[in-house]
């Protein structure tokens, strides 16, 4: 049977002609005229309904700015008559009317936005001028870091400002490098009194060379603002009065007191090499003879010897004759001061400081008069390298910063009288910590 069938199915292809036989092919062929992505387009209309969607989306796009302003149109005067509003509704059409105005004119500008919060570093933020910068960036609405190692700072000066969430305290001495993101550094740490920077003067030259190298290179890295506090003591023992900023000094470079007055010179070096080397935007005032509120008690400066010593009833103590010279500012002045500058677009050396100049025995009867006429004045032997004569030319400052002093001797003093009495009547105060 088997072959039976074999040979029917042979006869069977035998008889079909040859036209009619399907040539082998594993895959059918299937023409193509067009690229697959069109041939998809055309196929079930799908190319119909694409172009009906971009044109529903174009309309919604064009017409959506004018609906927009349609619904938050304000009602006609018409309308605002026949419907009944309260006084606070009254109140909030004005304003939105009014910041509308003012968009037009300015731009859009979301409301209540000012110019933006700045970071900023203040070193030595817990001393004496320290603190008081501190306090009038916080008032601004600015956020502080400060930095200080308390050597001479104390936390007392910035109690105030714990509970503040725009300000930060961080122990740290400057001698070792920190990495903070911030716009504006204030450089304030050093210690400024004869007993504080003559009790260890490597630090002392050290906190000024390492320190302000460690400042300047976080500028740098951060595209900060640099302002250095320097000193009048730049100008040593001068030889020029009043000093102008050209002046460039009579220093002792292996005195007693050079830690400190070469160490400012080496620090003004540093910044301008970076301002030209680096293009780090830099500042640098020349601050002369400061006093006020918070400055320690027995910090061998002559106001607050002067002033500590009359509380406690000692005799006023007068290094050499007497006759030597300086220029007391206040310390609101000189912040006052700093902050132009900064703010400023000149890099200086600016001097700040109050031009008017008293001798020693001069401030030691204003003392008198203000705290204990009965006080006695003891002569002692001058210090090294004391400065004869010290004023500062301030025309510079009042030119480009737009400053000058405005509190006189007689009226900051009773300040920081008031200031000192407290503390040194206080069981926990009277030991300069």
């Amino acid at each position: 049977m088997k072959q039976l069938h074999k040979q029917s199915s042979i006869r069977r292809d035998e008889e079909l002609p040859s036209s009619q036989k399907s040539p082998y092919s594993p895959k059918a062929f299937k023409p193509r005229s067009l690229p697959r992505s069109i041939n998809y387009l055309f196929r079930e209309q799908r190319l119909l309904f694409i172009l009906v969607g971009v044109l529903i989306g174009s309309t919604f796009f064009i017409l959506q700015p004018t609906l927009s302003r349609l619904g938050t149109a304000d009602p006609s005067p018409t309308n605002r008559a026949t419907i009944p509003r309260s006084y606070d509704q009254r109140r909030l059409d004005s304003a939105v009317y009014q910041s509308r105005s003012s968009a037009k004119l300015v731009g859009r500008v979301p409301v209540a936005i000012g110019r933006r919060r700045l970071r900023i570093v203040v070193t030595g933020g817990a001393g004496f001028v320290g603190s008081h910068l501190v306090d009038k960036i916080i008032d601004r609405g600015d956020e502080v870091i400060v930095i200080d190692n308390f050597f001479t700072g104390r936390k007392d000066n910035l109690v105030h400002q714990f509970s503040n969430p725009r300000f930060e305290l961080i122990r740290h001495d400057v001698v070792e490098p920190i990495l903070l993101e911030v716009d504006q550094i204030y450089h304030l740490a050093c210690p400024a009194s004869p007993v504080h920077y003559k009790y260890n003067p490597v630090k002392t030259i050290k906190t000024n060379v390492m320190g302000t190298l460690n400042m300047l290179g976080l500028a740098k890295r951060v595209g900060a603002k640099f302002l250095l506090t320097s000193t009048s003591e730049v100008y040593g023992d001068p030889l020029e009065h009043p000093q102008k900023e050209t002046y460039w000094g009579n220093v002792n470079p292996i005195g007693e007191r050079s830690c400190y007055d070469e160490g400012k010179r080496t620090a003004e070096t540093l910044a301008m090499d970076y301002h030209r080397g680096a293009g780090v935007e830099v500042r640098i005032a020349r601050i002369f003879n400061t006093y006020g509120p918070r400055m320690c008690l027995d910090d061998g400066r002559v106001v607050s010897n002067f002033v500590a010593q009359a509380i406690r009833k000692l005799p006023l103590t007068v290094y050499g004759d007497g006759k030597q010279t300086r220029s007391f500012q206040y310390v609101s002045d000189l912040v006052e001061g700093l902050v132009a500058l900064m703010e400023g677009e000149h890099v200086g050396p600016f001097n700040l400081g109050n031009p008017g100049e008293f001798t020693m025995l001069e401030l030691a009867e204003v003392v008198k008069e203000t705290i204990d006429s009965s006080a006695a004045i003891e002569f002692r032997p001058n210090t090294a390298d004391d400065p004869h004569k010290r004023k500062p030319d301030i025309s510079k400052a009042k030119e480009l910063l737009n400053w000058e002093p405005k509190v006189s001797l007689r009226e900051g003093l009773p300040v920081m009288v008031s200031d000192f009495r407290n503390r040194i009547l206080n069981e926990d105060e009277g030991k300069g910590l």
